[in-house]
């Protein structure tokens, strides 16, 4: 590594440490949840009013129904033309509705900053724009490509594509969710998917004529039978039918009744067992008389991890033990955009962004410190892979 660029890039993050809090309350203070595409797309415009001032191209992708893909560009980036480019990731929307921002904005107190999307993942924004811009300043012959997405909390189905893309063009791929409150970077994560499903039956009088019924509840009860029994924790796979309803009375063989499945997943292998085993499920009729339209959602890819992955979480550990940080790489069950630039052959690690917890509750929040902390090990990792 060249000491006196690496310097200059660390020192000049740390530097930055306040403009990076003043940044983050602008983000947070904003609403953005996932079916506010206006509020995504301002989330946005701030970001790129960041990128221009550092002298920064962003490209905008623009998506109908949901917040546009912003794309910046340093260095000498380009699609099209092998692995070349250094990718950071974030997305801008959060689970949070309208009117969350004003109840409950953004503040900071004993060395914590609170808000909705703090940690999940406006901190994380912040860090790959202030990254950006040192290497930017610093290191401008290094290609990096920071992507921004807007619907990754139902599942990243209009990002998917720009990921992928992005991911084929990438050396390594750095997704700053939030760093686990243990400190650890995630270097393994589950993929998973949703399932819903209605079920239509007939309706009869349960006293009356009760035989001439089929009761979409009781096939209900025997898909959610079969779905658990698809269950296996040791492999890593598991499936929860975590909401239902259905009948119109007690006294009523139920004409209809739904559920959705949530599924996870460990491997591709186990996802595509999975999916052909769930649609033999929605495919039979367990009580005759009844049918059954299911629909597949969320449908997020594993984070697993290959020699390329493991080298590139031994360079990053090995960065930040240069700056003081003893931490690890660690699985964990949620989904993330990283299964998707990992399924598409990029080198992958997740969890970069600052230190956080508790996110989708009113207690999430990042330490602050590793907002400026995060940043230099992932600058220091690019570059010292770039030399």
């Amino acid at each position: 590594m060249t000491t006196d660029k690496a310097e200059a890039i660390s020192a000049w993050l740390d530097e930055q440490a306040p403009a990076m809090l003043v940044l983050l309350g602008e983000l947070v203070d904003i609403d953005s949840g996932s079916h506010d595409k206006a509020g995504v797309d301002r989330v946005g415009a701030r970001l790129v009013r960041f990128y221009a001032e550092h002298s920064i191209d962003v490209t905008t992708i623009p998506i109908a129904g949901f917040g546009d893909i912003l794309r910046a560009e340093a260095g000498p980036a380009s699609r099209g033309r092998g692995r070349r480019n250094y990718l950071l990731m974030g997305h801008r929307d959060t689970v949070f509705g309208k009117g969350e921002a004003v109840r409950r904005p953004f503040s900071t107190r004993d060395g914590r900053a609170y808000g909705p999307g703090v940690a999940d993942m406006k901190g994380g924004l912040v860090m790959n724009a202030f990254v950006m811009a040192a290497l930017k300043r610093f290191a401008p012959e290094i290609p990096v490509v920071s992507l921004m997405t807007g619907d990754e909390e139902i599942g990243s189905a209009t990002a998917r594509p720009s990921i992928e893309a992005e991911a084929k063009c990438a050396v390594a791929v750095f997704n700053s969710e939030p760093g686990r409150v243990s400190g650890n970077i995630v270097t393994g994560r589950k993929g998973g998917f949703g399932y819903r499903f209605d079920i239509t039956g007939k309706a009869a009088h349960s006293g009356v004529n009760f035989t001439e019924g089929a009761s979409a509840i009781a096939e209900l009860a025997h898909k959610i039978n079969a779905l658990h029994a698809l269950t296996d924790v040791e492999e890593g796979m598991t499936l929860n039918v975590g909401l239902v309803g259905g009948g119109v009375s007690v006294n009523t063989v139920a004409p209809t009744a739904s559920g959705e499945v949530d599924v996870r997943f460990v491997t591709n292998a186990q996802r595509d067992a999975l999916i052909e085993a769930i649609d033999a499920i929605m495919a039979t009729s367990f009580v005759s008389g009844t049918s059954t339209k299911a629909v597949r959602d969320s449908d997020f890819f594993p984070l697993v991890p290959t020699p390329r992955s493991e080298e590139l979480t031994r360079r990053y550990l090995e960065i930040a033990r240069t700056i003081g940080l003893d931490i690890e790489g660690e699985f964990t069950g949620g989904c993330a955009d990283s299964g998707f630039a990992a399924s598409a052959g990029a080198p992958t690690i997740c969890g970069v962004g600052p230190v956080g917890g508790k996110a989708h509750t009113e207690e999430e929040y990042i330490e602050t410190a590793t907002l400026a902390q995060r940043a230099r090990v992932a600058a220091l990792t690019i570059f010292a892979m770039a030399q």
